[in-house]
């Protein structure tokens, strides 16, 4: 199946309006209208189908016109594990932390311009999980629950 961004896509992209982790952002770039699915996924950005998925489910991606029908072109991929409770991998939690930790950052404005910078070159787990005092501080212990839900549950 070949992807293209739409309209919405393309407003996110420009404005990042949606959250996204540098790899997805990377790989969302790729959907031209040229290269298949798994084309992208094999690129070796570390994203996976679930991700397209939910630029899909956003609306930023559509199939584009004359592309191989969606079940005819998806790509075998291994099963990943149920998110449940502690059972969580740590891609997972930085998943589920990442958007949280990219919004409580954003919304601290100017003061919070060199955190949120910090936030967006975190790639993985670990990155996020010592950036968390500094979040906590920022923004204060209530409005980082959330965020330490995400990374420690």
């Amino acid at each position: 199946m070949i992807l293209v961004k739409t309209p919405a896509g393309h407003q996110a992209l420009k404005d990042r309006s949606v959250p996204m982790t540098p790899r997805q952002r990377s790989a969302f770039i790729l959907f031209d209208g040229k290269r298949a699915v798994d084309e992208v996924l094999a690129n070796g950005m570390g994203i996976v189908l679930e991700d397209i998925d939910h630029m899909v489910a956003l609306g930023l991606l559509e199939q584009a016109e004359g592309g191989a029908p969606a079940e005819a072109a998806k790509p075998v991929t291994p099963a990943a594990p149920a998110a449940g409770g502690a059972g969580r991998s740590k891609q997972q939690r930085y998943k589920d932390a990442y958007p949280i930790a990219i919004q409580l950052t954003g919304g601290l404005g100017l003061m919070g311009f060199r955190l949120n910078l910090q936030v967006e070159g975190a790639t993985s787990y670990e990155d996020l999980l010592a950036l968390a005092p500094k979040i906590r501080a920022a923004v204060g212990p209530e409005k980082s629950a959330a965020l330490d839900k995400a990374l420690n549950d």
